[in-house]
């Protein structure tokens, strides 16, 4: 079955993403199929690819009404038959729908789960020649997920209805239990399991010491004057505040939370999806459903409860994969606030399930370890580096103290009290202790009567409270998650305590003066980018679609980056299928063009991430005397000597010869050091070109090296596959 010609028919693309086709060919053998992919990893292609290839009706289950609309959209702009029903759609537009449906007019079916468990909508299923049925955002039949809903433990009911309908069951964070859960509830049958690396390479993430939060966020969206984020609040009242200030320093800007009108809310993300409108600052009520690949950052004005929801939530940036910023503001009178709601919770189970969520929420906030290693660990991955290269901890590595007579300070006095009382008290009380606090509990327990009573006067409450916080993110305390969360030490806290062992601790964070834009990794003409943008829009208004519905940003990019002069050119650019060829190549190929009239052409450094050419090409004269010389062993200088060129020439046709399959012995090139060291590079710039891989290597190598290197590379994986 020619999976990837559909793939390139429909939506444009030539290769499939990670996972995606063995979940597509599971699913057409008549398999049930788990998959854990992340937001971003393309989890709708796996259903919607099998309901192009065969005949019949995929479902698609889905608690999302607006997810709904835009991938139907999505669709039919790819010329698939698709629709939805759901409670938006007019009584006589859902009957027309229910007509098409039983005339087999459409491929795909997105529903609610309440809708769909009908018993009437159930029996009329049944008659649709269902072939398929996807579970989308899986985790919500689990109550240990983030987003447990109820409506979706009816869905148990499907194996029963359809015994012989395979099931595909999707989402996009899931725990271990989680998992276990979803496999249990929907009745999947010895399902094929699919668990996809949590990472998200283009995403960087930086926790920043919450001061002066609005300015901090108002500094940030200024130097993105193009670009769409999401500020996540705690409360419905800060997400009017914010969204009100911004638009009052001439930032377009909306409020989205569950007390606003059903109307406002469509209304405000409509804007939001359409780019009119640049920033949405939302509760966690916002952004499960929104489908918006070009959303650029992600600010957390506020502390998420639990580390699950803050990957779902920065997961709504750099979905098209192009680098995007994720940024925690983050300051501990932020946990007092959540732990004050987590007391209020009706039911002691649940409260302790939210201290023990809170703790690893702040832990890593607080880490010094790169955040991509604290994030993965939660969802038992393992991060094979020390550095990611795409974190605040990695890019700019906090200093280390020597730690040792504070920290003994601390444990001693944990010590103590546990010895003077036979049981534990919280972290605030030993820093009470500490530092000599005349309080009632203090008074109460006689604490002013033992030896470690004041003995760090010489440091602020708050420092205290972060030394507390890394020893017991080191190990050498123990905190409970009861209502009054007692630290008591660990067995490597007694040995560090009796050893006196040397304990090394990190300087806090400090508040940084800007945090810098990262630069896309496609480099283009970006004037040209702009026209073409400015073009998406009014077709995609012409055509009441959001923007991204015509084209994506990373496509823009790309055909601003290789002007494409014909609809051959035009049909190679990523994105682009049967049916945007015919209804777009021209409009935009004439833009491309006049640009082209006024402007000169830009020649970029090409994206290492770019696929090798498909086919051997020609190689010029000059090339081909180049690579004549080099084969009878003359070295770089003298061929650039005896022929009058400037060496990096004589590399670039030396990168072209292999780019076309010819075979160069690379260790006359580049010495074994460079090459270890552009390797290395290159494995750490995942996202991004030449030009970030030259910036980080120096004067070591020239772009005429990493353009030889980049094209053997290529060529190896070519004969590889």
């Amino acid at each position: 079955m020619d999976l990837r010609g559909a793939l390139k028919q429909y939506f444009g693309f030539e290769s499939f993403r990670p996972l995606q086709e063995q979940i597509i060919r599971d699913a057409l053998a008549g398999k049930d199929v788990f998959a854990v992919l992340p937001t971003g990893g393309g989890k709708s292609l796996c259903f919607q690819i099998p309901a192009l290839v065969r005949p019949g009706l995929t479902v698609v289950v889905s608690p999302l009404i607006s997810l709904m609309k835009d991938q139907v959209d999505a669709m039919q702009a790819s010329g698939v038959a698709a629709t939805f029903l759901n409670s938006t759609l007019a009584m006589s537009e859902a009957r027309d729908r229910l007509r098409g449906l039983h005339t087999r007019k459409f491929r795909l079916l997105y529903v609610a789960p309440e809708r769909l468990m009908l018993s009437g909508f159930l029996a009329d299923l049944a008659k649709w020649n269902v072939n398929l049925i996807a579970v989308d955002e899986a985790h919500c039949i689990s109550e240990w997920g983030h987003d447990f809903r109820p409506e979706y433990r009816q869905l148990a009911e499907l194996r029963e209805k359809f015994p012989n309908v395979p099931i595909m069951a999707l989402t996009a964070t899931a725990t271990e239990r989680v998992r276990g859960d979803i496999i249990d509830r929907l009745k999947l049958r010895e399902p094929s399991c699919y668990i996809a690396s949590f990472n998200r390479p283009n995403l960087t993430y930086r926790v920043v010491p919450k001061a002066r939060p609005y300015d901090q966020v108002l500094e940030f969206v200024r130097t993105r004057p193009n670009e769409s984020g999401i500020v996540y609040c705690q409360s419905r009242k800060s997400s009017e505040r914010v969204a009100t200030r911004l638009n009052e320093d001439g930032i377009k800007a909306r409020p989205y939370h569950a007390g606003l009108t059903s109307a406002e809310r469509t209304t405000n993300q409509e804007l939001f999806l359409r780019d009119e409108v640049r920033v949405i600052c939302a509760t966690i009520a916002f952004g499960m459903g929104i489908n918006k690949p070009n959303v650029r950052y992600v600010i957390h004005y506020d502390l998420p409860k639990n580390i699950e929801g803050y990957y779902q939530e920065t997961g709504r940036a750099g979905r098209d994969g192009l680098p995007s910023d994720c940024v925690l503001l983050f300051s501990a009178g932020d946990v007092i606030k959540q732990t004050q709601f987590i007391d209020e919770k009706p039911s002691v189970q649940e409260q302790k399930i939210a201290r023990a969520q809170l703790q690893q929420m702040v832990h890593y906030a607080e880490a010094s370890e790169c955040r991509r290693i604290v994030l993965l660990r939660y969802f038992g991955e393992k991060w094979p580096e020390q550095n990611c290269g795409g974190c605040d901890n990695c890019l700019a590595p906090r200093k280390t103290f020597d730690g040792t007579l504070a920290a003994q300070k601390f444990l001693s006095c944990v010590y103590r009290i546990r010895e003077k009382n036979g049981f534990g008290f919280g972290l605030n009380h030993i820093v009470d202790v500490l530092m000599g606090g005349d309080t009632e509990n203090v008074r109460k327990w006689r604490h002013h009567e033992i030896s470690t009573y004041g003995v760090g006067k010489e440091m602020k409450r708050a420092e205290w409270q972060t030394i507390g916080r890394e020893l017991i993110r080191l190990g050498y305390l123990r905190q409970g998650s009861e209502r009054f969360t007692v630290l008591e030490l660990t067995a490597e806290g007694r040995a560090a305590l009796v050893q006196r062992k040397k304990i090394t601790l990190t300087k806090p964070a400090v508040v940084p003066e800007q945090m810098k834009h990262r630069e896309g990794e496609i480099p283009c003409d970006e004037a040209l980018f702009e026209r073409l943008r400015t073009l998406r829009r009014a077709l995609a208004d012409a055509r009441d679609v959001p923007a991204y519905i015509i084209f994506s940003d990373v496509a823009l990019r790309e055909m601003a980056n290789k002007y494409p002069t014909s609809e051959a050119e035009f049909g190679h650019i990523a994105g682009v299928g049967k049916q945007k060829l015919r209804e777009f190549a021209q409009v935009f190929l004439a833009e491309i063009a006049d640009h082209l009239r006024a402007n000169p052409r830009q020649v970029f450094a090409d994206s290492f991430t770019a696929p090798p050419p498909p086919a051997k090409r020609g190689l010029g004269d000059s090339v081909r005397e180049t690579l004549r010389r080099f084969r009878t062993g003359a070295t770089v200088e003298q061929i650039a000597r005896e022929r009058g060129f400037v060496a990096n020439t004589i590399y670039s046709h030396l990168a072209e010869a292999v780019e076309t399959g010819e075979k160069l012995e690379l260790d006359k090139v580049i010495t074994s050091e460079q090459e270890r060291l552009i390797e290395a590079a290159f494995a750490q710039v995942t996202f991004g070109g030449l030009k970030e891989i030259k910036e980080l290597l120096g004067d070591k190598v020239n772009y005429g090296q990493l353009r030889i290197f980049r094209a053997a590379r290529a060529s190896y994986a070519q004969r590889a596959d």
